[in-house]
């Protein structure tokens, strides 16, 4: 993961978890470099806190837990000590969306987006599969103010390039077309692809049918 490459790159990351280590994937990254990994149990308005004070001292935190935690439950904190003050907090969120289904609707969150996009300062990146999700968590790094990196928890392809350079702010052009125009993000990116797969399918077929009947 991407975190885990930061970590033997920029002595400055430092990461932070409200006791979900194993789900965020921070095994390599605490091995690595256990000196600089702060468990702050459940208790997250108090981990935006430490990464916020971080930042003065000139780390960069990568805050992270599932995302009803890092946003909803949250949200004063991020907003009054992170957002206004423009600090270099980097929250990363996973389980997003409708994706934690098992768990019920206490660990699911929609507004999130929305809530965060709202925010003055606030960078919000969405990546849709694990390549890019890994080039999106070593580009905020050199970013310099508050993002919100938002994953899900679902099993899907990986189909961006491994050695992709990922620019924030920059649209990604999957497939060029006509007619109809489909934009998605996240790890919902999958199914717009396969959606306008079938689409494409559905046109060639109505061409034929038009072809053959003029063509009696």
């Amino acid at each position: 993961m991407g975190i885990a490459e930061l970590g033997r790159t920029n002595p400055n990351v430092i990461a932070l978890t409200a006791d979900l280590a194993g789900s965020l994937k921070l095994e390599t990254f605490i091995k690595e470099n256990p000196e600089r990994f702060v468990q702050c149990g459940i208790a997250e308005a108090n981990m935006i806190g430490v990464s916020a004070g971080l930042t003065i001292g000139g780390h960069i935190p990568f805050a992270t837990t599932f995302a009803n935690f890092a946003t909803g439950r949250v949200y004063d904190q991020i907003r009054q000590s992170v957002a206004y003050s423009n600090k270099n907090v980097k929250i990363c969120a996973s389980h997003a969306g409708l994706t934690l289904g098992e768990d019920g609707a206490t660990h699911q969150i929609l507004e999130d987006l929305g809530m965060m996009k709202m925010l003055p300062n606030m960078t919000v990146i969405n990546p849709c599969d694990y390549n890019q999700t890994k080039a999106a968590t070593i580009a905020i790094a050199e970013h310099v103010g508050p993002v919100y990196l938002r994953f899900g928890r679902p099993v899907i392809p990986v189909f961006t390039p491994a050695d992709q350079k990922f620019e924030i702010g920059k649209a990604w052009t999957v497939n060029e077309g006509k007619d109809v125009s489909i934009f998605c993000t996240g790890h919902l990116v999958w199914e717009a692809i396969k959606a306008g797969e079938i689409l494409s399918e559905q046109e060639s077929k109505l061409i034929l049918s038009i072809f053959t009947r003029l063509s009696r």
